[in-house]
């Protein structure tokens, strides 16, 4: 009997949604508990600053911050324990050490580690006071009206749909986005900057959504072909449709040294496949 399988009267058992029948004898084997601790594995980082207080990063789309049922290695955490080695050892917990904000797995762009409890307190204070400069970018569909402004509008949980957030006004948390229009494309998309006045889980997504600009390729919250789609030539308008995630990159992040008090600046280029869209839409201007 291998680990982890159920059976029903002797056989195995194939649909286990199936519902259970009365008077059938059944027997589930439970596989051991998986490890609490990540283990060190070699996966490439591009690291922008490090010393021995903290890291910076360039985080690749596709690469999950921190081990969760799903993904229980090959993250960010593995690959930070194989280069930073028992300098992360207990810093901010067993499964999330080092870690003190995240990013979507596949949404790029600028974080910080700790690599000190001293480190991970100070930053952690800054993220949740907001104490730092954070921008991202963006592509949307369709063109935000107005081309600056702001969203204001509380997230929790969707009501039926828990693997989503969305905008609620019941036991939702207060949430404000500021955005700014910096190219268009007719009224087909747009390049959108962002920060955070807070930190939702989705919040960019959720709240571009909200106002009628979802982002392009984003699996979650495009819901429908948008209509801005058929004012582009065939060949971007499929680039965008079949963009396999979200096009949002978290371009720059500014704050203090936690320990020393230097002001630290970075700031990144969105990755190949992301630049490779904007290019495509600039042939479309030409």
């Amino acid at each position: 009997m291998e680990e982890g399988q159920a059976f029903r009267d002797g056989k195995p058992l194939t649909n286990p949604s199936e519902p259970i029948r009365e008077g059938a004898t059944y027997t589930l084997t439970i596989p051991p508990p998986e490890s609490a601790t990540p283990v060190a594995q070699d996966i490439p980082l591009t690291i922008l600053f490090e010393d021995k207080h903290l890291i910076v990063l360039d985080k690749p789309a596709g690469l999950v911050v921190h081990p969760a049922p799903g993904n229980l290695d090959g993250t960010l955490v593995n690959a930070l324990l194989s280069h930073a080695g028992d300098d992360l050892t207990g810093i901010g917990g067993e499964k999330r050490p080092g870690i003190v904000h995240r990013l979507d797995k596949d949404t790029s762009g600028v974080m910080v580690v700790a690599k000190t409890d001293q480190a991970h307190q100070a930053l952690s204070v800054a993220f949740a006071t907001r104490d730092l400069d954070r921008e991202y970018m963006a592509l949307c569909w369709g063109v935000p009206n107005p081309l600056q402004g702001e969203v204001d509008a509380p997230i929790g949980r969707h009501p039926t749909d828990r693997k989503r957030m969305a905008v609620v006004h019941r036991n939702g948390k207060q949430a404000l986005t500021h955005y700014w229009t910096t190219k268009t494309w007719d009224q087909a998309c747009a390049l959108i900057r962002c920060k955070l006045a807070t930190g939702r889980t989705h919040q960019i997504r959720v709240h571009m959504a909200q106002i009628n600009n979802p982002l392009v390729g984003d699996p979650v919250y495009l819901r429908r072909t948008p209509a801005g789609a058929k004012a582009l030539p065939a060949e971007a308008r499929e680039a965008l449709l079949s963009f396999p995630r979200q096009a949002l990159h978290a371009r720059s992040l500014a704050f203090r040294h936690p320990v020393t008090g230097e002001n630290l600046s970075f700031a990144t280029e969105p990755p190949a496949d992301f630049k490779a869209l904007l290019s495509l839409l600039e042939g479309c201007t030409q």
